[in-house]
C-alpha cells in the first residue's frame, strides 16, 4: 500500500515540470504545489487533489483494512 500513490506522484511531477510555474517563474515543485496559482493548469490541480486524497487514504484506518484506491 505504500507505493499505491507512486504513479500519481510521478504524473503530478511531470505535469508540474511542464507548467509555467516551474518553467517560466523558476520556482520549486513544493512552492507550485502549495498554492493555487493561475499558472498551474487545471489538470495539475486535479492530480494534486487526487494525490492528496490517496495519501490521506493511507492513514485512514478504514482504507487500510480495505486497501487504498490506488492508481
Amino acid at each position: 500500500m505504500s507505493k499505491s500513490c507512486k504513479g500519481l506522484a510521478m504524473e503530478l511531477v511531470k505535469c508540474l515540470s511542464e507548467s509555467d510555474c516551474v518553467k517560466v517563474e523558476k520556482r520549486s515543485y513544493k512552492e507550485c504545489v502549495g498554492e493555487k496559482s493561475p499558472c498551474i493548469p487545471s489538470e495539475c490541480a486535479g492530480l494534486r487533489e487526487t494525490y492528496f486524497n490517496c495519501k490521506r487514504g493511507q492513514v485512514d484506518m478504514r482504507a487500510r483494512i480495505r486497501g487504498n484506491k490506488g492508481y
